[in-house]
C-alpha cells in the first residue's frame, strides 16, 4: 500500500522523471540526502531500473576522514491530498491486493486514499558538493564498492533531494463496487469483514527521491553524473585501453597533420620561387651566364656523388642532382648541390 501512494504521488508531482518512490515504508529512512544507493537494471524485457538502499554515505567510501560539509537546503513543495478508484484488473490494483491483504470478494475496484499533508523538499547544494569531491579518491577496499564493482550492472548513486512528510499521515484502501459510496477507517476492528484497511505512518517519512549516479575511474577518482545524458559506472580495463589507443591516434593525426602542412607550405614556397623565375625575361634571370658570377661544375668530376639539391630537394620527392656551385658553402659544406636549371640561378639570385 505505502508503494503504491508512493508511485502515485511521483506520478503526479512528476519533475520530469528524475524523482523515485520509496519502494517501502521500512527503508523510507535510508534515502537521506548524500546516502548511497545501488541502481540496477531488472533485464532487458523491464526498461525500468532497481534502486537498492545502503546503509553507507558517499563519505564512507572515500579515503580519508574528512567530513563532507556540503548544505542541504529545505523548503515546503506542496499540500497532498489524494483519492483515487483503482481497477482490481489492472496491475496496480493486483498489487495492492497482494500487499494489504484485502478481502475483494464481490468488489470490483479499490479506493485508495492518501493524506500526506504538507511535504518538505531536502536537496545537496551540488556547487558547494562539486567543489569538496574535487581531490578526493574512491576506498576500493569498501565492501560496497568490491560488490558493486563485480557486477557490471550495478552503478552507484548519491541521492541528491528527498521529499519528507511533516506529520503523521495515513494511507487506507477500500474494497467495493464501482460507483458506490467509499468508505474509509483507520482502525481494522471497525471493519470485522476486512474490506478495509489502513496504517498510520510517522511525520518526517521519506517518501520520494533523486539521485546523481557516480563514474568511477581506474585511479580511485570519479565524476558526479549531474545530467542525465552522463552515465554512471565503473570504468573498465579494456575501456581504459581503447581510450588510450585513441588518445594516442589522435596526438598521431595531429601530428601528420602538422608535417604535412609544413610539406605543404615549402612547395608552395618552391613553386613560387619558380614561376617567379620562369615569369622573367632570360637576361633577368639568368645570373650565371654574366661575367664575375659563380660557375655550374658537376660534382661528379670531383668525386662527390648524386644528392638532394639544396632548393627543390627538401619537398614532397627529394629532386637529386649532380651539379652544383664550389664558390658557395652551406652548414660547413664547402660546395652546394643545385639543379643546372631553374635552381642555381634561383640560388645566386637570392644570395645576390
Amino acid at each position: 500500500m505505502f508503494a503504491a501512494a508512493t508511485k502515485s504521488f511521483v506520478k503526479q508531482v512528476g519533475d520530469g522523471g528524475r524523482l523515485v518512490p520509496v519502494p517501502s515504508l521500512s527503508e523510507a529512512d535510508k534515502y537521506q540526502p548524500l546516502s548511497l544507493v545501488v541502481k540496477k537494471k531488472r533485464c532487458f524485457l523491464f526498461p525500468r531500473y532497481k534502486f537498492t538502499s545502503t546503509p553507507f554515505t558517499l563519505k564512507d567510501i572515500l579515503l580519508g576522514d574528512r567530513e563532507i560539509s556540503a548544505g542541504i537546503s529545505s523548503y515546503q513543495l506542496l499540500n497532498y491530498e489524494d483519492e483515487s478508484d483503482v481497477s482490481l484488473y489492472g496491475r496496480r490494483g493486483n498489487h495492492i491486493v497482494n500487499d494489504v491483504g484485502i478481502n475483494v470478494a464481490g468488489s470490483d475496484s479499490i479506493a485508495v486514499k492518501a493524506s500526506f499533508g504538507i511535504v518538505t523538499k531536502h536537496e545537496v547544494e551540488v556547487s558547494t558538493l562539486l567543489k569538496e569531491i574535487t581531490a578526493r579518491k574512491i576506498n576500493f577496499d569498501h565492501s560496497l564498492i568490491r560488490q558493486s564493482r563485480s557486477s557490471r550492472k550495478a552503478v552507484l548513486c548519491v541521492v541528491m533531494e528527498s521529499i519528507r512528510t511533516t506529520r503523521q499521515c495515513s494511507l487506507s484502501v477500500h474494497a467495493g463496487i464501482r460507483g458506490e459510496a467509499m468508505r474509509f477507517h483507520f482502525m481494522d476492528e471497525q471493519n470485522p469483514k476486512g474490506r478495509d484497511k489502513a496504517i498510520v505512518f510517522p511525520a518526517h517519512t521519506t517518501i520520494a527521491f533523486s539521485v546523481f549516479e557516480l563514474f568511477i575511474y581506474l585511479d580511485g577518482a570519479f565524476d558526479l553524473c549531474v545530467t542525465s545524458v552522463s552515465k554512471g559506472g565503473f570504468e573498465r580495463e579494456e575501456t581504459a585501453t581503447f581510450a588510450l589507443l585513441y588518445r594516442l591516434r589522435n596526438i598521431l593525426f595531429e601530428r601528420n597533420r602538422r608535417v604535412m602542412d609544413v610539406i605543404s607550405r615549402s612547395q608552395l614556397y618552391l613553386d613560387d620561387l619558380f614561376s617567379d623565375y620562369y615569369d622573367k625575361p632570360l637576361s633577368m634571370t639568368d645570373i650565371s651566364l654574366k661575367e664575375g658570377t659563380h660557375i655550374r661544375v658537376n660534382l661528379l668530376n670531383h668525386n662527390i656523388p648524386k644528392g638532394p639539391c639544396i632548393l627543390c630537394g627538401m619537398g614532397n620527392f627529394k629532386r637529386e642532382t649532380v651539379y652544383g656551385c664550389f664558390q658557395c658553402s652551406v652548414d660547413g659544406q664547402k660546395y652546394v648541390r643545385l639543379h643546372a636549371v631553374p635552381c642555381f640561378d634561383i640560388w645566386h639570385k637570392r644570395m645576390k
